[in-house]
């Protein structure tokens, strides 16, 4: 019996069931997924030799700098994570731990969440297309947009889009381009009527754009304290609500009038 045993051997022994609780939990799957900072896609760009946004019906004029889409990369919906994948990425900053269901639809298999995400990115594109040729006052049915870009899914690009299809139609409106030249990285999903929403990961997402060139990150407004968190020396938010935000804070920024843009 427990109470004939010495008391170290006493402690022992309660400390069996205990540990041998903590290497299920260290071993059991968790509900949770792993992100680190993806790809970035220059909108203006071409993917698989062709452009990422096709235009016919208006001229399209040429641009420099670029425009880049920034995506993260999670762990898979079926992959197990367990407590030392959530422990290591905890204490890592180019990492973060996101709840399951947050990154995948609950109940679908690999199959369908990709081609749930890959419906969100063409319903994405179309919304981008409309936001962006009603900002230009153009007629989306003499105006025909075809935007490409395979094996990225979800709606986060959408603002990125709406400004490169702006960007080849009018630039800055005075024959410049509304990047000046550099390289501005952003993300953030779009209405029609251009209204800016909130993507999630985005300090993973600044990560990416600081590794790849870009010095300015657009943002949707409401997430500015999540992309201040782990934000890259150098990296210059700029806060959007709207597409309109977007033109005008780039145009500012392009011509040098660097007190018009707002700041997180």
């Amino acid at each position: 019996m427990l109470s004939s045993l010495s008391r170290p051997r006493a402690l022992a022994l309660c400390a069996l069931p205990v540990a041998a609780l903590f290497a299920v939990v260290g071993l059991a799957p968790l509900p949770y997924a792993i992100a680190q900072p993806g790809t970035t896609v220059d909108v203006l760009g071409k993917d698989d030799g062709q452009e990422i946004i096709a235009i016919t019906g208006a001229p399209v004029r040429p641009t420099t700098g670029q425009l880049r889409m920034t995506t993260i990369v999670a762990t898979g919906p079926s992959t197990e994570v367990d407590l030392g994948d959530v422990t290591d990425a905890w204490f890592r900053t180019d990492r973060a731990v996101l709840p399951h269901d947050s990154v995948y639809p609950s109940g679908k298999s690999d199959a369908e969440i990709e081609k749930h995400n890959l419906g969100q990115m063409k319903e994405s594109q179309d919304a981008a297309t409309l936001a962006a040729l009603g900002y230009l006052k153009m007629d989306p049915a003499k105006v025909k947009v075809t935007l490409h870009l395979s094996d990225i899914g979800g709606p986060s690009a959408g603002l990125l889009f709406s400004l490169g299809i702006v960007e080849k139609l009018e630039g800055d409106g005075d024959g410049g381009d509304l990047t000046g030249g550099n390289s501005v990285a952003g993300t953030g999903t779009i209405e029609a009527d251009g209204t800016v929403g909130a993507v999630g990961g985005v300090s993973l997402k600044t990560q990416a754009a600081a590794r790849d060139g870009s010095t300015v990150f657009l943002v949707p407004k409401a997430e500015c304290s999540d992309a201040e968190a782990e934000l890259p020396e150098g990296m210059r938010l700029v806060p959007v609500t709207a597409l309109s935000d977007a033109v005008a804070s780039l145009r500012a920024l392009e011509q040098g009038q660097e007190k018009q843009v707002p700041s997180c």
